[in-house]
């Protein structure tokens, strides 16, 4: 018999959207909406590119999953429109989605932060021109990355191992972002870590240690293909996974991070040095998806995940919402 989870209200699973990352989001929130509905969560679908967000309010949701990944999903306009409802919702809040959203607010914070991130170069629109983008490898070496900074599942991503790609790769990911991230390609291993929770009481999940095929953890690979290998336990000694959650711990308190996340890494052959690449408000909950994985390692079922992500669901101003909705009626 499933547990009665009643006093949740009435729930709605936002997936789909308007992003490059729609068909994830799908995949992720199916999955999500299955997992609630089998804890006897009073749970449906509901994908904003195709209804309006008011219909929320109209039809007395009481509290949103976001299981949207990318643009007007994770990068806070979604969830100021929740906050507006006054509909509390998963995950962040409103500033620490949009500055996790872009990955140079990201890096710059961080830096503040005495984080290690690899060294970037940011092209905004008008900086892209031949000349300028000849002159990258020169500042950050070969190989290095080029990828849109508000983008992720390795959209728009090309490991440029030449001068004569770079002109190829920016225009690649300028199709996808206005401004350009060309970044330091840090040679080693890729690990990912999850935390749940906020504040002080955030805690840090088992590291999972990523083996891709020739290195290409891409788009395909990371939601379409089982050739990519995932380790965890990571098998890393454990001074250095407890050195990467500290230093993940850090990072997501240092953008306001809440509910939950995931930080990627790179730890550097030479020297073991972990390197932060980004942080994922809303990850992804597809069957080859991360969080779950690394849950499922710290004894968490992939439905009680969903229950207890559902449970923490919240607003940057509860208070102010219900001043607002008792005014109203």
């Amino acid at each position: 018999m499933s547990p009665n989870n009643s006093n949740l209200g009435k729930v709605a699973v936002l997936m789909g959207g308007h992003s490059a990352e729609r068909e994830v989001s799908l995949m992720s929130g199916n999955g999500v909406l299955q997992a609630l509905l089998s804890r006897g969560v009073d749970a449906q679908a509901f994908d904003p590119a195709e209804r309006d967000l008011g219909e929320l309010k109209r039809e007395h949701f009481s509290r949103c999953f976001i299981a949207l990944h990318g643009r007007h999903g994770e990068d806070g306009t979604v969830q100021g429109a929740l906050e507006l409802l006054g509909i509390p919702y998963t995950g962040s809040g409103v500033m620490a989605s949009s500055v996790a959203m872009d990955k140079v607010m990201t890096k710059r914070i961080w830096s503040c932060e005495d984080l290690p991130t690899p060294k970037y170069v940011w092209l905004a629109a008008d900086q892209q021109d031949r000349e300028r983008v000849r002159t990258v490898p020169d500042e950050l070496g070969l190989p290095l990355i080029v990828k849109p900074p508000r983008e992720g599942s390795s959209i728009g991503v090309t490991k440029v191992k030449g001068y004569s790609q770079m002109q190829d790769a920016v225009r690649l990911s300028a199709r996808y972002d206005a401004d350009v991230l060309c970044e330091e390609f840090i040679e080693g291993e890729e690990v990912t870590c999850p935390v749940l929770g906020a504040g002080a009481s955030a805690t840090a999940l088992p590291v999972i240690r990523i083996l891709a095929p020739d290195g290409a953890y891409d788009y395909q690979n990371k939601y379409f293909t089982d050739d990519v290998k995932y380790h965890c336990p990571s098998g890393l000694p454990e001074a250095e996974e407890r050195e990467i959650q500290r230093i993940v711990l850090a990072s997501y308190r240092s953008l306001g991070c809440r509910g939950w996340g995931r930080a990627d890494l790179m730890i550097r052959a030479s020297d073991r040095k972990p390197f932060l690449l980004e942080m994922n408000t809303s990850p992804g909950m597809t069957s080859h998806s991360l969080v779950p994985m690394s849950a499922r390692a710290a004894g968490i079922s992939y439905e009680e995940l969903c229950v207890r992500l559902l449970q923490a669901a919240t607003l940057d101003c509860p208070v102010a919402a219900g001043i607002a909705e008792g005014n109203g009626k």
